[in-house]
């Protein structure tokens, strides 16, 4: 809880989470003891959307429907639910701490993501959904939604880019926020990437725990703020070569 709120916490502070914008959801089922598997329903079952079955008793923490992120810093317990995957995979109650909260995973976009990844024995917990400007920014222009176009550049203005974010950013042409579609879609770009671009929406990042997720998504944006302040400066900038990036790759063991 406490690095929920923490990430929340900067979410806000960056700008990226206006309003009640982008959310997370914590696989915590490795924390929950005999105790809490008794703790009673405190809501009716309410429906994912989908069936998901690697999820079967799996427990997670969500910020609730229209809770803001700079709220969930503050008070995550009145701001998020606990909950428990029913046994139809279905659907899910709450078990703490308010029952009248519907969990925010984007008409179950989240927890679909948690179910591939259950299926693959990853050992990625957390996901991310938020609107950092920058990277937004360059969703409006085609030339970055190519296939790695953007990956190669945010790689090229700082070696911790591709230290910290090997895998780049996979990018995922306009879908209706939280629709099925882009539910999918997002499934198949984290087959070849941790972190996703949503055209002209936001960031999605999956990774072992929600500080991961933000670090990712952090070193990114700062990337996209190194690209722009040279270009408020006047020039494009050189970036590392090609040459430069393989050499990081193998000097510290990267994927290629």
């Amino acid at each position: 809880m406490n690095k929920v709120a923490e990430v929340a916490g900067y979410l806000w502070q960056k700008g990226w989470a206006e309003r009640n914008g982008g959310n997370i959801t914590v696989n915590i089922t490795e924390y929950v003891d005999d105790e809490i598997r008794q703790m009673p329903a405190i809501s009716e079952p309410k429906q994912i959307g989908a069936v998901l079955p690697h999820l079967k008793g799996c427990y997670f923490f969500c910020k609730g429907t229209q809770k803001r992120m700079r709220d969930l810093a503050r008070w995550p317990m009145e701001n998020g639910s606990v909950i428990r995957i029913c046994d139809d995979c279905a659907s899910y109650v709450i078990i703490a701490d308010q029952a009248g909260l519907v969990a925010d995973f984007g008409s179950g976009s989240h927890l679909t993501v948690h179910n591939t990844l259950i299926a693959e024995g990853a050992q990625k917990k957390a996901t991310v959904h938020t609107h950092p400007i920058e990277l937004i920014a360059l969703s409006h222009n085609k030339k970055f939604m190519e296939k790695d176009v953007a990956t190669n550049l945010l790689w090229s203005m700082i070696p911790e880019t591709k230290a910290f974010c090997p895998r780049g950013l996979g990018m995922i042409p306009y879908q209706l926020p939280s629709s099925v579609e882009l539910a999918d879609a997002t499934i198949k770009e984290l087959a070849d990437y941790d972190v996703v671009m949503w055209e002209k929406h936001g960031i999605f990042a999956v990774d072992r725990d929600v500080m991961a997720a933000f670090d990712q998504i952090d070193v990114l944006n700062k990337s996209a703020l190194i690209y722009i302040a040279a270009k408020n400066m006047g020039f494009e900038p050189d970036g590392m070569s090609q040459e430069q990036m393989k050499e990081m790759s193998v000097a510290f063991n990267l994927p290629k």
